[in-house]
């Protein structure tokens, strides 16, 4: 079936290399106006401007006038955990209320909390809450998505996760990819023996996750009272020995050697990157196969700082944008509000931030050549707005929903 949409006002993100964008490049966001996109299948056919098409709309089997509006590729959101149970609400007016993550931890709350109720809930049923999230997110415009484990912190819980991804990755037609994350926090029992988990994760989960096929990635919280650079360093090398090429949750909270360790073990992605000194983001920048991720929404929703996206883009280093999808502290996966976030408060230039949330975050997942850019033989992944004036209008507007229509692999959603 062959699909015309014609008279886009506007149609952007043109990558034919599928080259990570790092510095000045960022802010390239090729356009063409006045465009046509020819869809076959599952893919991108052809596109160019209207004065090159050689066909009418009555030569295809569906075709849309989209005068007026903008065309994007879809989001990839490369840094999500919307596999879990349950909410955590209650923390959030906690929180509200003065409590520090310290002291919600101390009752019981966090990381610890979601892996309790997802401890108590079902396969079937985490998958069904699971799908739902995900339905969600793609009705917002993400086209691709990583989403990991880590609130199991048992074999048993752990692996249950990660097999509801695999029916995810079955049951919807997006790139998914998935993260083996055991390395997220220490289980309450293995407080003073931290080794004895550690050996777990590596002796016991790993090897199971391998047969089963359950993971493309290994990651761990780099943090204090986390996991040390030389635990992370190990459960990295661990898990490449398994196949599984590390993405690591870094400097949050503190600047502990994280982007050193990243880099070493030569991560996919270093995420968050809250708290950057000089030396990690000059390291960052000569990374030529490290993609830093930056979560703001999590910033926003924690109060805390930003991450430092101008010094970062402007010393060289590669930069994706992400939702940090997660029920305690970002519990929301709009990719729209991210690129906002990310012009409002990190003052990354519109172009900057499509370009970030989608190329860029589609190179994080290994996906940059079907996915986060127009480019024939790609998955039509594709956003077409309402009539706007421009692309900046759509960080501008923050709070409204200026998508009219979403294609996914050639499909009206």
């Amino acid at each position: 079936m062959a699909i015309l949409l014609y008279n886009i006002k506007e149609l952007f993100g043109i990558h034919p290399a599928n080259e990570i964008l790092r510095g000045s490049a960022l802010a390239n966001l090729p356009s063409i106006k006045n465009a046509y996109v020819i869809v076959e299948g599952e893919q991108i056919a052809a596109f160019g401007r209207m004065d090159e098409l050689k066909h009418k709309p009555n030569d295809f089997n569906e075709s849309l006038d989209a005068t007026g509006r903008l065309m994007l590729p879809s989001w990839c959101d490369s840094h999500t955990h919307l596999v879990f149970a349950g909410s955590r609400e209650g923390e959030f007016v906690d929180k509200i209320k003065g409590l520090s993550y310290a002291d919600i931890a101390a009752k019981g709350g966090g990381i610890l909390a979601s892996a309790k109720k997802l401890a108590e809930a079902s396969e079937d049923d985490l998958f069904v809450q699971s799908y739902k999230r995900l339905q969600e997110i793609i009705s917002l415009g993400t086209g691709a998505v990583e989403i990991k484990s880590g609130y199991g912190l048992s074999v048993e819980s752990e692996l249950k996760m990660l097999r509801v991804i695999k029916r995810l990755k079955g049951a919807a037609k997006i790139p998914i990819k998935s993260t083996f994350l055991g390395a997220h926090a220490f289980p309450t029992e293995y407080k003073e023996a931290k080794e004895d988990y550690i050996k777990l994760i590596i002796e016991k989960m790993l090897p199971q996750i391998a047969a089963e096929g359950l993971a493309d990635y290994v990651d761990a919280f780099c943090e204090e009272g986390f996991f040390t650079t030389e635990q992370t360093e190990r459960i990295c090398l661990a898990g490449k020995a398994y196949g599984l090429k590390p993405k690591l949750h870094v400097n949050q909270l503190n600047s502990i050697g994280g982007i050193q360790t990243g880099v070493k073990v030569d991560a996919v992605s270093l995420d968050h990157l809250e708290t950057m000194t000089d030396d990690d983001i000059e390291i960052l920048s000569k990374a030529k196969n490290t993609v830093g991720t930056l979560l703001p929404s999590a910033a926003f929703f924690l109060r805390m700082n930003y991450q430092p996206a101008r010094k970062m883009i402007d010393a060289g280093c590669a930069v994706a944008l992400a939702s940090d999808f997660n029920p305690g502290s970002s519990p929301s996966g709009n990719m729209n509000f991210v690129v906002a976030l990310s012009c409002i408060q990190l003052r990354m230039l519109p172009e900057e931030a499509v370009n970030a949330a989608t190329l860029n975050g589609a190179a994080a997942m290994e996906l940059q050549h079907e996915a986060g850019s127009i480019a024939t033989a790609k998955k039509a992944n594709l956003l077409l707005t309402k009539p706007v004036p421009g692309l900046a209008y759509l960080p501008y507007s923050f709070g409204n929903n200026l998508l009219e229509r979403i294609m996914l692999c050639g499909d009206w959603k």
